[in-house]
């Protein structure tokens, strides 16, 4: 093994002594609790039935207009404004 080898080697070596065990890290993560995506699935679910009302209401295809906002109490608004498309 030439000097520049046996350098390269040794750090190497120095750099993975303190990081964690990737096994360990990996089982961490899948016993990590699930994120709860129910209200997300919820929202989406009301803004396709608000499109299929919109169209139905309208009797043809619409374009939709958004615009959101964070209120001061943190609640998060997003209105949808239905138009006939073009």
């Amino acid at each position: 093994m030439g000097n520049k080898t046996r350098e390269t080697a040794v750090a190497n070596n120095r750099r993975n002594e303190g990081a964690p065990d990737t096994v360990a890290l990996l089982k961490a993560i899948a016993d990590s609790p699930r994120r709860d995506n129910s209200s997300y699935h919820e929202a989406m679910a009301q803004a396709r039935q608000a499109f299929e009302a919109a169209e139905a209401a309208l009797g043809r295809p619409v374009r939709v207009k958004t615009k959101s906002r964070r209120k001061r109490n943190g609640d998060y608004v997003l209105k949808l404004t239905f138009k006939p498309a073009k």
